[in-house]
């Protein structure tokens, strides 16, 4: 072990770090977003949790990431997913009602974590991988690895931040989920398939897709809550 530690490339895990965190701000809006309907004491929980889950399977993501990013279909079909959850994250908690029980609500907001950080760091791992690139080929992982645990406190603190933000100023869940769509849009703008479509090649086409997506996201999700509160004061 100290060994290893001597043989650390330490520039390699300040370049992970600083690209998770500069990465990391739409995580940060998704955890916050998943966790905004939780107890005080989940909320914890479910920042935690689901930030290491997350983490796990970035790491896991960044052995195959060059694999990953040439599969067409792959971020047009992680696109459709984003847009999905920030439709999602925009509906009022069941639980006001009492249909869900707590540890349904805190494995719900772990799961819905774990799955949008996955789809959001088909493009961060990338980068990632591209800075462990100078550092020995048999401590490559580790340094992912190392690289983003010690980015985990800040992600969570941003997380917990952004929540006591969103109490007090409620409309910011409206702009997180356009950010979510948001960047749904420009992942299947830049999915493979779309390559051999020279038209869509370009900065407008790519800028539109961002803001179709976002759109979509904050048209769908706010017409389906109007609908769901009507229902529930028609008592239906």
């Amino acid at each position: 072990m100290p060994e290893f530690i001597a043989d650390i490339h330490w520039s390699a895990v300040i370049q992970i770090v600083v690209i998770d965190l500069l990465l990391g701000g739409d995580n940060a809006v998704v955890i916050a977003l998943a966790c905004r309907d939780l107890d005080p004491r989940q909320r914890v929980q479910g920042i935690v949790y689901g930030t290491i889950g997350a983490i796990v399977l970035r790491t896991v993501l960044v052995a195959f990431a060059v694999v990953l990013l040439d599969l067409p279909f792959l971020k047009m079909l992680g696109g459709v997913l984003l847009l999905y959850i920030g439709i999602r994250l925009l509906q009022p908690d069941d639980a006001e009602r009492g249909e869900v029980a707590a540890a349904d609500r805190l494995l719900s907001a772990i799961r819905t974590i774990i799955v949008a950080d996955l789809v959001m760091s088909i493009d961060n791992v990338v980068a990632i991988a591209g800075a462990a690139e100078n550092a020995p080929p048999h401590h490559r992982i580790y340094l992912v690895i190392l690289g983003l645990l010690v980015s985990i406190p800040l992600v969570v603190g941003g997380s917990t931040l952004l929540l006591r933000l969103i109490e007090r100023f409620p409309v910011i869940v409206l702009g997180g989920a356009g950010l979510l769509g948001w960047i749904a849009g420009g992942l299947i703008v830049d999915d493979p398939f779309i390559d051999r479509f020279d038209w869509l090649q370009s900065d407008l086409a790519a800028y539109l897709s961002s803001a179709v997506g976002a759109a979509l996201v904050v048209g769908v999700g706010l017409a389906i809550k109007s609908a769901r509160a009507k229902r529930g004061a028609a008592g239906i």
